[in-house]
Protein backbone atom coordinates (compact mmCIF):
# COMPACT_ATOMS: atom_id res chain seq x y z
CA UNK A 1 0.00 0.00 0.00
CA UNK A 2 1.19 3.47 -0.66
CA UNK A 3 2.67 5.37 2.11
CA UNK A 4 1.24 9.24 2.24
CA UNK A 5 3.79 11.38 3.73
CA UNK A 6 2.75 14.29 5.89
CA UNK A 7 4.45 17.22 3.97
CA UNK A 8 4.58 20.45 2.67
CA UNK A 9 3.71 21.09 -1.13
CA UNK A 10 4.22 23.99 -3.23
CA UNK A 11 2.16 24.77 -4.73
CA UNK A 12 -0.64 22.72 -3.10
CA UNK A 13 -2.82 20.90 -5.11
CA UNK A 14 -5.71 23.14 -4.41
CA UNK A 15 -3.82 25.54 -6.05
CA UNK A 16 -3.18 23.80 -8.97
CA UNK A 17 -6.29 22.84 -10.01
CA UNK A 18 -7.30 26.45 -9.41
CA UNK A 19 -5.30 28.10 -12.50
CA UNK A 20 -6.14 24.28 -14.14
CA UNK A 21 -10.44 23.70 -13.59
CA UNK A 22 -11.17 26.49 -15.82
CA UNK A 23 -9.66 25.20 -19.01
CA UNK A 24 -11.92 22.08 -18.79
CA UNK A 25 -14.92 21.74 -21.04
CA UNK A 26 -17.21 20.28 -17.52
CA UNK A 27 -16.16 23.49 -15.90
CA UNK A 28 -18.96 25.26 -14.76
CA UNK A 29 -17.78 28.08 -12.59
CA UNK A 30 -18.16 31.71 -12.74
CA UNK A 31 -16.29 34.39 -14.24
CA UNK A 32 -14.22 34.97 -11.37
CA UNK A 33 -11.36 32.20 -9.90
CA UNK A 34 -12.48 29.17 -8.84
CA UNK A 35 -13.34 28.69 -4.67
CA UNK A 36 -12.07 25.25 -4.46
CA UNK A 37 -12.05 23.15 -1.49
CA UNK A 38 -11.14 19.30 -0.97
CA UNK A 39 -14.39 17.11 -0.25
CA UNK A 40 -13.48 13.63 -0.58
CA UNK A 41 -11.81 11.32 -2.63
CA UNK A 42 -9.66 7.94 -2.54
CA UNK A 43 -6.12 6.57 -3.91
CA UNK A 44 -4.97 3.51 -5.71
CA UNK A 45 -1.40 1.93 -5.52
CA UNK A 46 0.23 1.51 -8.44
CA UNK A 47 1.79 -1.89 -8.46
CA UNK A 48 5.25 -1.05 -9.46
CA UNK A 49 5.21 1.77 -6.67
CA UNK A 50 6.12 4.79 -9.18
CA UNK A 51 3.15 6.61 -9.58
CA UNK A 52 0.81 8.21 -7.21
CA UNK A 53 -2.92 8.04 -7.95
CA UNK A 54 -5.83 9.65 -6.60
CA UNK A 55 -9.30 10.34 -7.33
CA UNK A 56 -10.12 13.67 -5.71
CA UNK A 57 -13.55 15.16 -4.99
CA UNK A 58 -13.27 19.01 -5.17
CA UNK A 59 -16.33 21.83 -4.42
CA UNK A 60 -16.03 24.65 -6.51
CA UNK A 61 -18.35 28.32 -4.93
CA UNK A 62 -17.38 30.57 -7.21
CA UNK A 63 -20.77 29.93 -8.77
CA UNK A 64 -24.44 30.75 -8.16
CA UNK A 65 -24.79 27.04 -6.67
CA UNK A 66 -21.64 25.20 -5.25
CA UNK A 67 -20.79 22.56 -8.00
CA UNK A 68 -18.92 19.33 -7.10
CA UNK A 69 -15.95 17.82 -9.75
CA UNK A 70 -14.22 14.57 -9.77
CA UNK A 71 -10.49 15.00 -10.59
CA UNK A 72 -8.35 12.06 -10.54
CA UNK A 73 -4.58 12.70 -10.91
CA UNK A 74 -1.59 10.94 -11.12
CA UNK A 75 1.93 11.89 -9.53
CA UNK A 76 5.02 11.23 -10.90
CA UNK A 77 8.71 12.10 -10.36
CA UNK A 78 9.51 12.86 -14.06
CA UNK A 79 7.85 14.11 -16.99
CA UNK A 80 5.19 11.43 -18.97
CA UNK A 81 6.17 10.99 -22.41
CA UNK A 82 3.65 12.48 -24.67
CA UNK A 83 1.44 13.68 -22.20
CA UNK A 84 2.23 17.40 -21.82
CA UNK A 85 -1.74 17.86 -23.29
CA UNK A 86 -2.50 16.32 -19.51
CA UNK A 87 -0.26 18.13 -17.40
CA UNK A 88 -2.05 19.86 -14.26
CA UNK A 89 1.22 21.56 -12.98
CA UNK A 90 4.16 20.82 -10.53
CA UNK A 91 4.71 20.82 -7.11
CA UNK A 92 7.63 20.78 -5.24
CA UNK A 93 6.89 17.71 -2.70
CA UNK A 94 8.89 18.30 1.09
CA UNK A 95 9.87 14.33 1.24
CA UNK A 96 9.79 13.39 -2.74
CA UNK A 97 11.17 16.30 -4.26
CA UNK A 98 9.56 17.62 -7.65
CA UNK A 99 6.18 16.01 -8.60
CA UNK A 100 4.34 16.52 -11.92
CA UNK A 101 1.08 16.17 -11.68
CA UNK A 102 -1.66 15.19 -14.64
CA UNK A 103 -4.65 14.48 -15.41
CA UNK A 104 -5.39 10.89 -14.42
CA UNK A 105 -7.90 10.53 -17.79
CA UNK A 106 -4.09 10.37 -19.79
CA UNK A 107 -2.03 8.15 -17.64
CA UNK A 108 -2.01 4.39 -18.57
CA UNK A 109 -1.20 3.78 -15.11
CA UNK A 110 -4.33 5.44 -13.44
CA UNK A 111 -6.24 3.89 -16.51
CA UNK A 112 -5.51 0.37 -15.49
CA UNK A 113 -6.02 0.57 -11.97
CA UNK A 114 -9.25 2.02 -12.46
CA UNK A 115 -10.38 -0.51 -14.13
CA UNK A 116 -8.40 -3.22 -11.75
CA UNK A 117 -10.39 -1.60 -9.02
CA UNK A 118 -14.08 -1.77 -11.16
CA UNK A 119 -13.19 -5.56 -11.83
CA UNK A 120 -12.15 -6.19 -8.02
CA UNK A 121 -8.71 -6.80 -8.45
CA UNK A 122 -6.87 -3.58 -6.62
CA UNK A 123 -8.89 -2.15 -3.83
CA UNK A 124 -9.34 1.08 -3.11
CA UNK A 125 -7.34 3.57 -0.51
CA UNK A 126 -8.12 6.09 1.64
CA UNK A 127 -7.09 9.23 0.55
CA UNK A 128 -4.99 10.61 3.94
CA UNK A 129 -4.06 7.73 5.94
CA UNK A 130 -1.37 5.10 4.99
CA UNK A 131 -2.02 1.17 4.63
CA UNK A 132 -5.67 1.61 5.27
CA UNK A 133 -8.54 0.89 2.63
CA UNK A 134 -11.83 3.45 1.81
CA UNK A 135 -15.03 1.03 2.62
CA UNK A 136 -16.53 3.77 1.36
CA UNK A 137 -15.80 3.23 -2.19
CA UNK A 138 -18.34 0.51 -3.64
CA UNK A 139 -17.78 -1.18 -7.11
CA UNK A 140 -19.07 -3.83 -9.26
CA UNK A 141 -18.13 -5.70 -12.79
CA UNK A 142 -20.54 -7.96 -14.68
CA UNK A 143 -18.00 -8.94 -17.23
CA UNK A 144 -16.12 -11.66 -17.94
CA UNK A 145 -12.12 -11.61 -18.23
CA UNK A 146 -10.53 -8.97 -17.78
CA UNK A 147 -11.03 -5.42 -19.94
CA UNK A 148 -8.59 -4.33 -22.26
CA UNK A 149 -6.71 -1.16 -20.41
CA UNK A 150 -5.31 -0.15 -24.02
CA UNK A 151 -7.05 3.00 -25.51
CA UNK A 152 -8.22 3.37 -29.11
CA UNK A 153 -8.45 6.95 -29.01
CA UNK A 154 -7.30 10.17 -26.81
CA UNK A 155 -9.41 10.44 -23.72
CA UNK A 156 -12.45 12.81 -25.13
CA UNK A 157 -13.93 15.64 -22.24
CA UNK A 158 -17.81 17.00 -22.54
CA UNK A 159 -19.79 19.35 -20.68
CA UNK A 160 -20.65 16.56 -18.08
CA UNK A 161 -17.07 14.65 -18.06
CA UNK A 162 -14.78 11.93 -19.88
CA UNK A 163 -15.15 8.95 -22.33
CA UNK A 164 -11.74 6.34 -22.21
CA UNK A 165 -12.20 4.48 -25.41
CA UNK A 166 -10.65 0.92 -24.83
CA UNK A 167 -9.14 -1.18 -27.44
CA UNK A 168 -11.62 -4.00 -27.26
CA UNK A 169 -14.87 -1.69 -28.01
CA UNK A 170 -16.10 -0.91 -24.56
CA UNK A 171 -15.81 2.11 -23.12
CA UNK A 172 -14.40 3.65 -19.19
CA UNK A 173 -16.86 6.79 -18.64
CA UNK A 174 -15.71 9.51 -15.48
CA UNK A 175 -18.63 11.77 -14.14
CA UNK A 176 -16.91 14.82 -14.02
CA UNK A 177 -19.55 16.81 -12.33
CA UNK A 178 -21.03 14.80 -9.49
CA UNK A 179 -24.51 14.59 -8.88
CA UNK A 180 -25.78 12.54 -5.40
CA UNK A 181 -27.55 9.44 -6.22
CA UNK A 182 -30.87 8.87 -4.60
CA UNK A 183 -31.20 7.17 -0.98
CA UNK A 184 -31.54 3.78 -2.49
CA UNK A 185 -27.87 4.19 -4.27
CA UNK A 186 -26.26 4.97 -7.57
CA UNK A 187 -28.44 3.93 -10.89
CA UNK A 188 -26.37 2.28 -13.58
CA UNK A 189 -27.04 2.99 -17.01
CA UNK A 190 -27.95 0.60 -19.61
CA UNK A 191 -25.52 -1.75 -21.05
CA UNK A 192 -23.06 -0.91 -17.66
CA UNK A 193 -20.99 -3.70 -17.38
CA UNK A 194 -18.68 -2.33 -14.19
CA UNK A 195 -19.04 1.35 -12.17
CA UNK A 196 -17.44 2.53 -8.91
CA UNK A 197 -19.05 4.81 -6.67
CA UNK A 198 -18.04 7.26 -3.77
CA UNK A 199 -18.61 9.86 -1.33
CA UNK A 200 -17.81 13.44 -0.50
CA UNK A 201 -18.88 15.95 1.48
CA UNK A 202 -21.64 18.98 0.62
CA UNK A 203 -21.39 22.20 1.42
CA UNK A 204 -24.04 22.18 4.30
CA UNK A 205 -22.20 19.06 5.66
CA UNK A 206 -24.50 15.73 4.75
CA UNK A 207 -22.81 13.32 2.78
CA UNK A 208 -23.68 12.72 -0.65
CA UNK A 209 -22.66 9.22 -2.99
CA UNK A 210 -22.67 9.08 -6.42
CA UNK A 211 -21.46 7.24 -9.51
CA UNK A 212 -17.47 8.40 -9.98
CA UNK A 213 -17.04 6.16 -12.98
CA UNK A 214 -19.13 3.70 -15.68
CA UNK A 215 -17.64 0.49 -17.76
CA UNK A 216 -19.74 0.37 -20.87
CA UNK A 217 -19.56 -2.85 -22.52
CA UNK A 218 -18.68 -3.06 -26.61
CA UNK A 219 -22.07 -3.15 -27.45
CA UNK A 220 -23.40 0.16 -25.63
CA UNK A 221 -24.76 3.23 -28.04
Amino acid sequence: MAVIHQTVLKPTKLELLTSWLPSRPWYRGGTGEPRLTKAGGFRLDDPEGDVGIEFMVVTDASGTRPVSYLVPLTYRGARLDGADHALVGTMDHGVLGPRWAYDGCHDPVMVAQLLALIEGRAQAQDQSISDTLDREVTRSYSGDGVTSTDLAAIAADDPEGTDLPLADGSTLRLNRVLRPAPDSGPVLPEAAAGHVAGVWSLPDGTRARGLFAVLRDSGAR
